[in-house]
């Protein structure tokens, strides 16, 4: 695939899995092979960590909006930076939903292969604005 089909695939993860909770779409744009290699240490690294840190992030934030800033594609990498915006509107991690809406940055670089994502590395700042909440 090229550069710009990988990118395509990455929007559609943040669009339709991220923002709008359709875990469905897995099947379609992950990799049974697939390594989270950023995952938080109590979630599993492959397919089911993604399936739970979605429903964590939907259980909060049920009206969850993925903003991405940019995408830039290199051979099989895709990397972006985006914004998630969200209300805490429901327990999140332990704590009750506040009403306080909340931003959190990401900047993430996922291997595309085949249309499917193969490997997942990021950093964000999810964990520290669910702790200030």
């Amino acid at each position: 695939m090229n550069t710009d089909n990988n990118k395509k695939v990455v929007l559609r993860f943040n669009k339709e899995l991220l923002e709008k909770g359709n875990t469905e779409v897995l099947k379609e744009i992950i990799s049974d092979d697939f390594i989270n290699h950023t995952a938080p240490a109590n979630m599993p690294h492959d397919i089911n960590g993604m399936i739970q840190l979605v429903k964590v992030l939907h259980q909060g934030f049920p009206d969850l909006k993925v903003e991405i800033h940019e995408q830039i594609g290199e051979n099989d990498l895709v990397s972006s930076r985006k914004t998630l915006h969200g209300t805490h509107l429901g327990e999140i991690m332990g704590h009750p939903a506040t009403g306080k809406k909340v931003t959190m940055s990401v900047m993430d670089i996922v291997r595309v292969k085949n249309g499917k994502y193969t490997d997942h590395w990021g950093l964000n700042d999810i964990m520290q604005v669910i702790a200030e909440l």
